[in-house]
């Protein structure tokens, strides 16, 4: 079942009941004085929500409703005064074996987490290859011979080769090469918030799957809680990268509006292909995250990523 996102930008006060979400709305057309508390109430089932994404400094959770969305395994995103997401809450109940699955995580040995991540690389370029045809609209055959020749660890850093081309080519810009920069020039603040979003609906898939998203296989920050979703998410990065490169053509100004987010926001049910099937992102990252825990148990050697 495909989830929905709900995306809250003006002031709120959110509870719940009867398994709702109950959302109250200061209306405009209410009289003053007393009377301006009134709300106008509506609600949405918490089991068709798969993401609540909070970006005003004004809105209000009941702690039951927190418990209720987490319980229904809701990924809580909330966003910081530059409106892009800042921190995210996720369930540590969303799956019943979920000791399990952790305990074959953490015990996962250098040589299989060197495996992994060599798949997850050599997704990760081969679709970039395909973004650049998509808007260069001729083939790029050195990304390709990239994804081929990257070894188990990528100890020749095949992904920073492919990464220099790949931004400069998507990207060209007057002045010089573009630089992908999490504090950079436009377009760095739309990729930061797709970003954001797909970084949500990867942790929420780990998490699902019964797996520690501060684990990763490759990338390890001791600041960093969300590792082992910084590494799923790589081949899925650059769908988000077509999406902003269609913006990029599409708006004469760059500024985040209102508009845009509403399209970064459709990324978790963007439709993709994985396993020779169509699927919106989200099932198809709960699709890669399955195969990685299996992958760990030994059950299977490949992890499932979607082909672009």
């Amino acid at each position: 079942m495909i989830k929905k996102t709900l995306y809250f930008g003006n002031p709120a006060y959110l509870s719940t009941s009867l398994g709702q979400i109950v959302v109250r709305i200061p209306g405009d057309d209410e009289p003053a004085g007393d009377d301006a508390e009134r709300k106008r109430a509506r609600t949405v089932p918490i089991e068709d929500v798969g993401f609540v994404i909070l970006d005003n400094d004004r809105i209000t959770l009941t702690h039951n409703l927190i418990g209720e969305l987490l319980a229904n395994n809701c990924a809580i995103v909330s966003c910081g005064k530059n409106h892009l997401p800042a921190g995210m809450m996720l369930s540590m109940t969303g799956n019943t074996v979920h000791g399990e699955r952790t305990r074959r995580q953490t015990e996962a040995s250098l040589p299989l987490k060197k495996q992994l991540w060599q798949q997850t690389v050599r997704c990760k370029i081969a679709n970039q290859a395909a973004v650049l045809e998509y808007a260069t609209g001729e083939p790029h055959p050195n990304m390709l011979s990239w994804a081929s020749k990257v070894r188990s660890g990528d100890p020749d850093n095949l992904e920073g080769h492919a990464a220099a081309y790949y931004w400069k080519t998507i990207f060209p810009v007057p002045d010089g090469c573009f630089t992908r920069e999490r504090y950079g020039e436009a377009p760095n603040n739309l990729l930061n918030y797709g970003y954001a979003i797909l970084r949500a609906v990867i942790a929420r898939a780990l998490v699902g799957s019964g797996l520690l998203p501060v684990l990763g296989i490759h990338h390890h920050n001791r600041y960093n809680s969300y590792c082992l979703a910084d590494d799923v998410m790589e081949p899925y990065r650059p769908y988000v990268d077509r999406l902003v490169y269609d913006l990029v053509h599409e708006y004469d100004s760059l500024e985040l509006n209102t508009g845009m987010k509403s399209r970064l926001l459709s990324i978790p049910s963007m439709d993709v292909s994985i396993d020779g099937h169509r699927s919106p992102l989200m099932i198809a990252a709960a699709t890669t995250a399955a195969s990685l825990a299996k992958c760990y148990t030994s059950e299977a050697r490949r992890v499932i990523y979607p082909e672009l």
